[in-house]
């Protein structure tokens, strides 16, 4: 697992690249310096990513929270990418 001060201290490069925290879960370094969490998971045979968020807003302990919540709704057979789409066009709609 990734800690604070390994985020903290990660550089941005002349390429993206990644700093793997474990279950899927990864942390993409940008070369303008932005931080962005992404889950890596597979649905209907076909491998998905989801944006967790971005770092400092959303720290590793919730960016591991946030990948567990869903993960558990993919072992209840749904696709959480098209759940989080789902909530997003309802708050849009309310």
């Amino acid at each position: 697992m990734l800690t604070d001060r390994e985020i903290k201290i990660a550089k941005p490069r002349d390429k993206s690249y990644k700093l793997f925290d474990g279950g899927g879960l990864y942390l993409v370094v940008t070369p303008a310096g932005g931080k962005l969490w992404r889950w890596k998971y597979r649905f209907g045979g076909k491998e998905k990513l989801l944006a967790v968020g971005k770092y400092p807003d959303v720290g590793g302990a919730a960016a591991r929270k946030r990948a567990f919540e869903a993960r558990q709704i993919l072992h209840e057979g749904r696709d959480p990418s098209a759940e989080k789409k789902a909530e997003k066009e309802r708050a849009r709609v309310a």
